[in-house]
């Protein structure tokens, strides 16, 4: 199988694997461990290990769980459930005892994979038809099915912010393609290696890095969480290119003492940004400190990862903008899902090879997210002539206050300018004045002596007496999922 930068990729992610056993190489390095993953090594082993599901009567298409941080073993169950046609229910960690029952249960999976910190955990809240698999359960082995293009490949559930998670699938298809469009957005090659620190039980750790290295044919140096003050060490120690994380990973780097080497520098390519806006103030210092460009992306998990890209340098990137689309079309759509006027805020809505094919189980939901086969993201922008997208909030993230729409982003903006904020969120607060106003949280950098009256001072100046909080609450750290986003509507509850 061959990376082609102008179609997406064919075939499934068992012919790309064996593609890139055949060529030989190195698949993932992992510098906590010590250890490393060879292309061979890690087909022989997901061939393996799917032959043994195949022999304890696991159905082709039928849900297995996956229950592992980023490590050797969490890669080679991912794949052995691809390899052997199975659904490879990714169960996210971070998530509650009642979120990780919900998807054990809701996915019909009868085995799961799961690491050995985690089984007492599982054995708590599994439902009573599931087995957690062990080495000798897999001795016994059976023969793989074909797998198509089509079948379904990955079941990934919703962070379920508000109501239940719905489990969102991909095909075959679909999930290579989530790692071509970041392949062709970024230009990487076979010599490019990634660091992936985002956990790969999210679509950004598995779609971005994963996926993105098997159809490039590069490679990864993995770790099992991020670490700000080991960070420049370890991608110092497994040379790597490029790295993908979120902005909270970029400002908790900022505010680190750790530096990268000489040596890093002149090697990493670039940084990409994605899940969640990157504040314009925090890619100018980051850039300016370090000398690493940072690539502001935007994806979702209904599009395994990335959308919209801006371009490497020297492209012009758009500074508050997650760039254009690339690999699929994007839209703006107004309130009653007609084409939005140019340069007006609506709903973004896309369509590709990259988006997922259905939520699990949940015909009313997939139908309400698909208008003439685009999918509706909930996410509120607008395009710009040169066809940029820049995004201003979320439609259920939206502060009404006495009629107006209030985009949080516009205030965050301005709190990140504020060179001792770590974290920052605006949020709305139920009032019966206004029905409701704006209230914001922060997280400060140990020792600043900002104060709130300060911040509310800072806000009325750039954004007006309306728009501006009320309250600034100061945290040691805010909310966040499983991919370091920061969970916004959470924060009213907390508070």
């Amino acid at each position: 199988m061959i990376f082609d930068p102008h179609a997406p990729p064919t075939g499934t992610v068992r012919d790309w694997l064996e593609a890139r056993a055949q060529a030989g190489g190195v698949a993932i390095v992992f510098p906590e461990t010590d250890e490393t993953l060879s292309w061979v090594d890690l087909k022989d082993a997901a061939y393996d290990a799917a032959a043994g599901l195949v022999g304890l009567g696991v159905q082709s298409g039928e849900s297995v769980a996956i229950v592992h941080p980023n490590g050797k073993d969490g890669v080679i169950a991912l794949y052995a459930a691809l390899v052997g046609g199975f659904r490879a229910t990714m169960i996210n960690l971070a998530a509650g005892p009642d979120a990780i029952g919900y998807a054990l249960d809701h996915s019909q999976a009868r085995f799961a994979f799961v690491h050995a910190d985690k089984q007492d955990v599982i054995a708590n809240v599994a439902p009573p038809h599931l087995q957690i698999l062990t080495p000798q359960m897999l001795t016994t082995t059976g023969d793989v099915a074909p797998v198509s293009p089509d079948q379904h490949a990955l079941l990934m559930y919703t962070s379920g912010t508000t109501g239940r998670p719905k489990g969102v699938v991909h095909t075959h298809a679909s999930l290579l393609a989530g790692g071509w469009t970041t392949a062709v957005a970024h230009g990487l090659m076979p010599e490019d290696r990634g660091f992936c620190v985002l956990p790969i039980y999210h679509i950004n750790g598995l779609c971005v890095s994963l996926m993105g290295s098997l159809v490039s044919g590069g490679s990864l140096a993995m770790t099992s969480k991020f670490s700000a003050s080991r960070f420049w060490e370890q991608a110092c120690a497994t040379q790597v290119t490029w790295f993908s994380v979120v902005p909270t990973i970029i400002s908790h780097l900022l505010h680190g003492a750790a530096e990268p080497s000489d040596a890093v520098k002149m090697r990493l390519r670039f940084g990409r940004s994605a899940s969640s806006a990157l504040a314009v103030e925090t890619q100018a210092a980051f850039e300016t400190r370090f000398g690493v460009p940072i690539i502001e992306t935007m994806g979702l998990t209904e599009t395994a990862a990335q959308i919209l890209s801006n371009p490497l340098p020297p492209g012009r990137r758009k500074t508050g903008s997650p760039g254009v689309a690339i690999g699929n079309e994007v839209r703006i759509l107004n309130r009653d899902l007609t084409d939005a006027a140019p340069l007006q805020v609506g709903e973004i809505a896309i369509r590709g090879p990259n988006v997922m094919s259905e939520y699990l189980f949940n015909p009313d939901a997939t139908a309400k997210t698909f208008v003439g086969g685009w999918l509706r993201t909930g996410d509120l922008g607008h395009i710009d002539d040169d066809g940029y997208v820049f995004v201003t909030g979320r439609l259920k993230e939206l502060i009404i206050k006495g009629g107006e729409n209030i985009a949080p982003r516009e205030i965050d903006e301005v709190l990140y300018s504020e060179p001792d904020i770590i974290e920052a969120a605006a949020f709305a607060r139920t009032c019966k004045s206004y029905g409701e106003t704006v209230e914001a949280a922060v997280a400060i950098k140990p020792g600043s002596d900002l104060t709130e009256d300060r911040l509310l001072a800072l806000c009325k100046d750039r954004l007006g007496p309306f728009k501006s909080p009320d309250r600034i609450h100061f945290m040691d750290a805010l909310p966040k999922g499983p991919s370091g986003k920061i969970q916004r509507l959470k924060l009213s509850s907390l508070i």
